[in-house]
């Protein structure tokens, strides 16, 4: 994910600050306790991390700060926006099961998607929290980070949330939908 670019110009990181900045302050529930301006000098800091965040924003994705790793000195941000990222629907899992599909191929996979945007996709636990922070996916699904025995044996894992809970649901790997895509996650 290193390279020339992945760098932004100067505007375009004061681009992102402000909208992360405009994002956090909005929604306060997300992140009690964790000061604008820590996370800004870190964002400073890191801009390889503001790329990742901008190609996070530009895939409708609207991350914000949902938690702070004290061990790690970490803010993490995951895709909070209502529905799962428009950008990144119609996809299937990984490589391995895009390379499989004999015709009517996704355009790419959630996994080298996630990769090539420098982020993680949630694992069932990050969804969890996620969810513990407002309704997502009641419309549409996200895949998460699918166990390998899972995964070796052809599925991929996906949840939503309906019925006022989170529903942890199995697929082919290979297989895509228009309404579900992928949330992610970044540290920085």
């Amino acid at each position: 994910m290193k390279n020339s670019k992945n760098k932004l110009s100067q505007e375009e990181q004061g681009q992102i600050i402000n909208i992360l900045q405009t994002r956090f302050e909005k929604n306060m529930g997300r992140h009690k306790d964790i000061e604008w301006t820590k996370v800004e000098a870190k964002l400073n800091a890191n801009p390889e991390k503001l790329w990742s965040l901008l190609q996070m924003e530009k895939t409708e994705g609207e991350p914000d700060i949902v938690d702070y790793d004290k061990n790690t000195n970490e803010f993490i941000f995951f895709d909070c926006v209502p529905e799962s990222p428009k950008a990144r629907r119609s996809l299937c899992y990984d490589r391995q099961a895009l390379d499989a599909r004999k015709e009517h191929k996704p355009k790419n996979s959630a996994v080298d998607m996630a990769e090539e945007m420098g982020i993680e996709i949630l694992t069932e636990e990050q969804y969890q929290k996620l969810q513990e922070l407002g309704n997502f996916d009641t419309k549409t699904s996200s895949w998460i980070l699918t166990p390998a025995d899972v995964r070796k044996l052809g599925g991929a894992v996906f949840c939503d949330y309906r019925y006022g809970r989170v529903f942890v649901y199995h697929n082919g790997a290979e297989s895509y939908y228009a309404a579900r895509g992928f949330r992610g996650s970044l540290r920085v």
